[in-house]
C-alpha cells in the first residue's frame, strides 16, 4: 500500500491557488429521463479550464439528495475557493433501481459532466469522482472496473476518492453478517454480490483511489486495507485514509480546516488535480 505522507500532503495542498469561491449554481441538469437523474453544477468566479469534483450522496442506496448541506456545503466552500467546478448528482434509488443500475447512473452522470465541462469552464481531462457511504460504493465500483463507466460514455477521470464504504467487498459482506441495508440492497444472489462489488470487479485499469475510513467502525478500514492491496497487486496506485471521525463527520466535515481536508486535497493533487 503507499502510504500518505501528511507533510508532503499539506504543502502540495497549501501550494493551491485560493481565487473566489463558487457563487452561481446550474440546478437540476437532466443526464437521463428519470426525475432522479439530475445534477447542480456550481461555478466559480471566471472559471477557464477549471478542475471539476463530481460527488455522489449515500443513503443506503434508498434516499438521499444532492442538495443536502453535508454532501455539498464544506466541499463547494473549500474547493470552489480553489476555483474548482463542484457538482453534484442524484441517481435512481431502490426500490425502483438497484446498486448496478445506481452505479450506471453514475456513469452516464460522469459522461455528461465531460462532454459539457469545457462549456462551463471546466477541463474534462481533470475531473476527480467522490462519494460518501452508499456513494463511496459506487464511486469505487466504477474505478474498480472503469469499463463500466465507459460503457455508459464516460472517458477516463482523474482520480476517486471513497469516503468510508463499508461495502467494497461485497460477497464477504453478505457471507459474513450482513446489515439489513445491505440484504435488501444487494438480494440473495451470489453472482450479484460479485456483479457489484468493487473488490471483486478490480482490474489493473483502476484509476488513483483514496480511500478514506473511519477508525470507530469496525468494518470500512480492513475493507479499505484489503482493497487497496489488491489494487496494488494489479498495479495500480491506491491509499488509505484512516480518520478517528464518525461516519458522518467524514462527510459533512471534508472541506473544513484541518489535516483531514488538507491530506485529500493533497491526494488530488498528487493525481494531477489543481
Amino acid at each position: 500500500m503507499i502510504p500518505l505522507r501528511p507533510a508532503l500532503l499539506l504543502l502540495l495542498a497549501l501550494a493551491a491557488p485560493v481565487p473566489a469561491r463558487a457563487d452561481r449554481v446550474l440546478r437540476d441538469i437532466p443526464y437521463g429521463p428519470d426525475p432522479r437523474q439530475r445534477m447542480d453544477v456550481y461555478l466559480p468566479e471566471s472559471a477557464v479550464h477549471a478542475p471539476v469534483l463530481v460527488m455522489v450522496h449515500g443513503g443506503a442506496w434508498r434516499f438521499g439528495d444532492k442538495t443536502s448541506l453535508g454532501v455539498v456545503g464544506n466541499k463547494r466552500s473549500f474547493w470552489g475557493a480553489r476555483g474548482y467546478v463542484v457538482v453534484s448528482v442524484n441517481y435512481r434509488l431502490l426500490p425502483d433501481a438497484a446498486p448496478d443500475a445506481q452505479a450506471r447512473d453514475v456513469a452516464r452522470a460522469l459522461a455528461l459532466v465531460q462532454r459539457q465541462a469545457a462549456d462551463w469552464g471546466g477541463d474534462p481531462g481533470s475531473i476527480a469522482l467522490m462519494g460518501h457511504s452508499a456513494g463511496a460504493h459506487l464511486a469505487a465500483l466504477l474505478a474498480a472496473d472503469p469499463g463500466i463507466a465507459l460503457a455508459e460514455g464516460a472517458q477516463p477521470w482523474r482520480a476517486t476518492v471513497a469516503l468510508d464504504s463499508a461495502a467494497l467487498d461485497v460477497e464477504r459482506v453478505m457471507r459474513g453478517h450482513p446489515l439489513r441495508l445491505h440484504r435488501v440492497a444487494f438480494g440473495q444472489t451470489p453472482s450479484y454480490w460479485r456483479a457489484v462489488s468493487p473488490y471483486a470487479q478490480l482490474t489493473p485499469r483502476a484509476g488513483p483511489v483514496l480511500l478514506v475510513c473511519s477508525s470507530r467502525r469496525p468494518r470500512p478500514c480492513p475493507e479499505a486495507a484489503r482493497f487497496a492491496a489488491k489494487v496494488e497487486t494489479l498495479g495500480g496506485n491506491a491509499s488509505v485514509l484512516r480518520v478517528d471521525m464518525t461516519h458522518a463527520e467524514i462527510n459533512r466535515d471534508l472541506g473544513l480546516p484541518g489535516a483531514y481536508t488538507q491530506a485529500v486535497a493533497g491526494f488530488l493533487r498528487a493525481a494531477g488535480l489543481p
